[in-house]
């Protein structure tokens, strides 16, 4: 399978990383386009591969074209692309831009968008995805590869939910990774060495999603059984909800949502 990248930057090389990794095309048949010279220079020397200033020229012979660029550039793209699709399978990543823009943009219609997330760039991504109807059974299979390839997929038949999964996992990783850091600097805060503190935060964050994994519990009873009648637990859950923690999250969602809502509209 010949594939095209339009856009080597954080996501793009997720993808051609994950591509190669799975054996989904050699990489003799992929092609990276990028604006930065230097970038190009990278990718060409860290997976072989060809690169090109040109979008048009990455995207030649390629049966599917991924369209890796941030949702400004994406007007831009389709500009270049019309009038070279015949049987070609589209993906993008670009948030909060529509299967109709999209497909009226490119006059075609063989386009899938997803919303994958940086856990992406070591596997373990969980990617967001959707087509219209008219998208083939080969296309649709391929498209599902390639997004498998960076970790877990999932396809909703329903436009609607790619700007709720954008503002859940897309969005995710840097509530989490701001958790993180804050559980850390309490750590460091009450005598811990940062060293230490990031060990021990890591760790339980990571045991604790496996528990709950593997466990099959819903995550309140889980942490019911952190939870002792009058112990250290119950003394630090009572600041934080009181603090508006679970309030803080959901409006904090609902503001990402509503951004990659109105990041389509645009």
């Amino acid at each position: 399978m010949k594939i095209g990248i339009i856009g080597g930057g954080v996501m793009g090389e997720a993808i051609l990383k994950s591509i190669i990794s799975k054996k989904l095309a050699s990489r003799q048949d992929i092609s990276v386009s990028d604006v930065i010279e230097s970038r190009r220079n990278m990718l060409k020397k860290k997976y072989n591969i060809k690169t090109t200033a040109s979008n048009r020229e990455a995207i030649i012979d390629a049966q599917t074209i991924v369209l890796a660029v941030k949702p400004q550039d994406v007007a831009h793209v389709l500009h270049e692309i019309p009038g070279q699709l015949k049987n070609q399978l589209v993906i993008s990543i670009a948030a909060g831009i529509s299967i109709d823009t999209l497909c009226k943009g490119l006059n075609y219609e063989q386009v899938v968008r997803a919303m994958p997330n940086t856990p992406a760039q070591v596997g373990k991504g969980m990617t967001a995805w959707t087509a219209k109807a008219s998208l083939t059974a080969d296309n649709h299979e391929t498209a599902r590869k390639i997004l498998a390839a960076m970790g877990e997929e999932y396809y909703f038949a329903d436009e609607k939910y790619l700007d709720m999964a954008t503002a859940i996992s897309g969005s995710g990783p840097a509530y989490v990774f701001l958790f993180i850091e804050s559980l850390i600097d309490a750590g460091v805060h009450i005598g811990l060495p940062r060293n230490v503190a990031e060990k021990f935060v890591v760790e339980t964050i990571g045991g604790s999603v496996e528990a709950m994994k593997k466990m099959s519990r819903h995550p309140a009873e889980l942490k019911n059984m952190v939870t002792s009648p009058g112990g250290t637990t119950t003394e630090a859950l009572l600041l934080l909800e009181s603090g508006g923690l679970r309030s803080l999250i959901i409006n904090a969602v609902t503001a990402a949502y509503t951004k990659a809502k109105n990041l389509g509209n645009k």
